[in-house]
């Protein structure tokens, strides 16, 4: 097993650091593996694994998503979510500072995508609290680690990824996903009301002079919030409603996008080809990945490498709190070096064996691994969400870094605790199954 495992392994980093695709990594891997291991008629099993994989009926709903995200990207929804927001925000400690953090969460319902949501939200927003003086640091910061609950709050695209390779119901994990995401997003918004109030230049005078709106001018401005709300009704209203499944109601989410897209007149045939393009590039990279995964997947299965390492670590004896405190170690090491993705599909084949043998439960891993996979989203030199605010705001990869430092701290005292309290991730799908 020693052989098998060191080969691997050496196969993998020699393939990354030649610079090949992480999809045509994963792939070459254990087709190299079961060549050298296993005498079995590769040149059949190769197609069946490709069918079998990229035919599954809940990987539809990924390229679905893609292509809402590419479609909202164009439209002007971004203002919309400010100037909505703005006066409801106003009344709490750090004021608009936390448009960041509200947007990113409403958007995050609709988009499925940690990149997206941070690039839409932040286009508009970071502009809007630069020139109105607030703190940079706090702007950045909490753009930044906010972006990432586009991957927690469902619909999300690693999620879809997680069940298609765990073969875990999506519709339970979208449901996992809910109370984490808002609890998140709460505890960013708890750090930026006490950071402000300990740091009261975070907020310009002129801000913290300005009149809180009425009741009647906050009512005033829902209606900039009724693309959004619109668009959150087509998907998750239709999905959990029992309308439509999850694919089913990523397509209903497509149809709002491109009537809202159509309405704020941005829905023209250069746009359209935009979108195609993006949406094909997208889809053919994640196609790619998970059909690499998967391959690996079956070859280390083929080769009994998940059992010999789920054996290993359980000889260990280690705590399940100690196993996951490990693997959360590991995931923000690996998250240095890779997208999140990747990091998914390069670890579930040997990680999933061990966390089943543990007893933990598999919807509660999921939403464990999206929380690992958003530290890997801020953290340097390769954290995704850190490159798309680099491009906002031409700052240094460091300086972002740094100013994103407390929501990553943040992140990580969250994973312990819904380590501790899983009920906080299983309690609403646990609860809805036990109501059906």
């Amino acid at each position: 097993m020693g052989s098998i495992v060191s080969t691997m392994f050496a196969v993998l980093f020699a393939a990354l650091a030649g610079g090949i695709w992480i999809g045509l990594t994963l792939m070459l891997t254990g087709l190299i593996l079961l060549a050298i291991f296993r005498d079995i008629p590769l040149d059949k099993l190769l197609p069946q694994w490709t069918w079998n994989i990229l035919t599954t009926s809940e990987l539809l709903a990924l390229p679905l998503f893609i292509i809402m995200g590419e479609l909202l990207f164009r439209t002007r929804l971004s203002s919309a979510l400010f100037s909505g927001l703005a006066p409801w925000a106003g009344f709490l400690p750090g004021r608009l500072l936390h448009v960041n953090v509200i947007g990113c969460s409403i958007f995050a319902a609709i988009s499925g995508s940690s990149a997206a949501t941070t690039q839409v939200v932040g286009r508009i927003s970071l502009t809007e609290l630069l020139r109105r003086g607030y703190s940079k640091d706090v702007a950045i910061g909490s753009l930044a680690g906010a972006g990432t609950l586009g991957f927690l709050i469902p619909p999300s695209n690693i999620l879809i990824i997680y069940g298609v390779l765990a073969e875990v119901s999506i519709l339970k994990l979208f449901t996992a996903g809910f109370i984490p995401g808002f609890l998140l997003a709460g505890a960013f918004m708890l750090w930026i009301m006490l950071h402000t109030a300990m740091r009261r230049d975070l907020v310009p005078a002129s801000e913290r002079a300005l009149r809180h709106a009425s009741l009647g001018e906050r009512l005033a401005s829902l209606k900039e919030l009724g693309p959004v709300v619109f668009l959150i009704l087509c998907v998750l209203g239709s999905m959990y409603a029992g309308i439509a499944t999850p694919s089913e109601s990523a397509a209903v989410g497509v149809l709002g996008a491109v009537i809202v897209s159509w309405l704020q007149g941005a829905l023209s045939w250069t746009a359209l080809r935009d979108v195609c393009i993006g949406a094909v590039q997208t889809c053919s990279m994640i196609g790619l990945i998970v059909l690499g995964a998967n391959i690996l997947g079956n070859a280390t299965a083929f080769l009994g490498v998940p059992r010999a390492v789920a054996d290993f670590v359980v000889g260990l004896g280690l705590s399940p709190f100690m196993l996951v405190v490990a693997l959360t170690i590991f995931y923000i090491m690996l998250g240095c070096f890779l997208d999140g993705f990747s990091m998914i599909v390069m670890t579930l084949p040997i990680v999933f064996p061990i966390i089943k043998a543990a007893g933990f439960d598999e919807v509660w891993f999921g939403i464990f691994l999206v929380l690992v996979v958003e530290m890997a989203q801020i953290t340097p030199p390769v954290g995704f969400n850190l490159f798309v605010i680099q491009g906002l705001v031409r700052e240094g990869l460091g300086y972002i870094a740094r100013v994103t430092l407390p929501y990553l701290i943040i992140m990580i005292l969250f994973t312990m605790a819904v380590t501790v309290f899983p009920e906080i991730a299983l309690w609403l799908p646990q609860t809805l199954a036990g109501g059906k």
